[in-house]
């Protein structure tokens, strides 16, 4: 029996990054002598065991075969004949197909450590294409590492793959977990670019995809087009908030602008209604969590009266806090100003001009919590009588912040 090292703690070890999780593969092994030494088995599909101290993984060495359409078609042989080399062929990247013996020595068969100092994304051999779940994979690593580059082989394999109808095996539940951890990537703008580079976002994601050619306003958007624009927000959303959920409000703030009739370009009137009904369609494809769905209809229908917050009434004011339940969900709150503040430094010559529209937003909110409800039926007022007073005395105060237009934003 020996033990290696194996995967993503290789490869982030050699690129001097924090190591999370070890995973290890075990050659020469059955699932006797492995339960015989105390490891528990735990894997379903293949023998997967937990180490009784530790509780990291080791894996018996495996081969895969393909045996059937989508990305469970395949039959696995665990065996005590199965070599390292045979595992670490079977795996995604070749940067993820790298192993460390016991006394530290790299094995590398495939040439990642080269590809690791090339910055290079490159598959390990043609069995990558049997499996739809790597172009998601290799997406996300895009995304985590946003100086590599996907090699122009696997770039074509990705393209073939997704030609051939391996995409559309994709679970919606599969492609969500890739989707929420591409989310929480260095550049996440990257997992969708390289989808679109293989064709695979027009299948996974077309109402982003029918985003790109479409036209904006150049005078509040010199780069015009609406698809550009998208990743440019998603990467301001990056910059300023580390929470999945802003980003993926970012990233769906403008669908509607993708369902805009031709002959209306380059304006969107009405276009944030649109964009709520897709973004409760595509969260409702995805299985997406509530936190995230709420936001991001939220950030689609009122990002457009966020930005021009200066402009607005008290009383619009206090009926836009009132539909995005600041008062009750003030965390949510500030995530929703977050990802409108993204939308605005999401233009070139924008990225870093200041959002007093935030600033105007929370005023107006600390206005609307200083007038209570409870004194007012001291007075002897009833009903809907306390709640017209209320509202009054809450326009009031938010009068009383006074802001001022700020004529450079939309």
């Amino acid at each position: 029996m020996k033990i290696y090292q194996v995967g993503g703690s290789v490869r982030d070890q050699l690129l001097g990054l924090p190591i999370q999780d070890r995973d290890w593969v075990v050659v020469g092994a059955t699932p006797a002598d492995m339960e015989a030494r105390g490891f528990k088995m735990v894997g379903a599909d293949f023998p997967v065991f937990l180490h009784p101290e530790t509780r990291e993984e080791y894996a018996l060495a495996r081969t895969e075969r393909k045996s059937a359409p989508g990305y469970k078609g395949f039959t696995v042989h665990a065996a005590p004949d199965v070599t390292l080399e045979d595992d670490l062929k079977r795996r995604d990247l070749t940067i993820n197909a790298m192993a460390l013996d016991e006394n530290g020595v790299l094995i590398d068969p495939f040439h990642g450590a080269q590809d690791l100092k090339n910055k290079l994304l490159r598959h390990v051999s043609p069995a990558f294409a049997e499996d739809p779940v790597r172009i998601l994979r290799t997406a996300r690593f895009a995304a985590r590492f946003p100086d590599f580059r996907v090699a122009d082989e696997t770039r074509v394999l990705m393209r073939h793959m997704t030609d051939n109808g391996e995409v559309d095996a994709l679970v919606p539940e599969r492609v969500w977990a890739e989707l929420e951890r591409a989310l929480g990537e260095n550049r996440p703008a990257r997992f969708f670019e390289t989808l679109r580079g293989c064709g695979a976002l027009e299948k996974l994601f077309p109402e982003l995809a029918r985003l790109y050619g479409v036209p904006q306003p150049e005078n509040y958007h010199p780069e015009i087009d609406t698809g550009v624009h998208t990743m440019l927000v998603l990467d301001q959303a990056t910059r300023i908030s580390p929470d999945p959920r802003v980003r993926f409000a970012a990233l769906l703030h403008d669908l509607g602008k993708g369902t805009t009739p031709k002959e209306e370009w380059p304006h969107h009137i009405g276009h944030e209604e649109r964009s709520v009904d897709l973004v409760q369609a595509i969260c409702a494809r995805f299985k997406a969590p509530n936190d995230y769905r709420d936001l991001a209809i939220l950030a689609a229908k009122y990002h457009g009266d966020c930005h021009r917050a200066a402009e607005l009434r008290p009383a619009t004011l206090l009926k836009i806090l009132e539909a995005v339940d600041a008062a009750r969900r003030p965390e949510r709150f500030d995530l929703f100003l977050l990802a409108c503040e993204a939308d605005a430094r999401g233009r070139p010559g924008y990225e870093d001009k200041p959002y007093p529209q935030s600033g105007i937003f929370r005023a107006a909110l600390r206005a609307y919590n200083s007038v209570e409800a409870q004194p007012l039926a001291a007075t002897g007022l009833k009903g809907e009588a306390i709640a017209q007073e209320l509202r009054r005395l809450r326009i009031q105060a938010i009068s009383a912040i006074r802001p001022q237009p700020d004529a450079s934003l939309p």
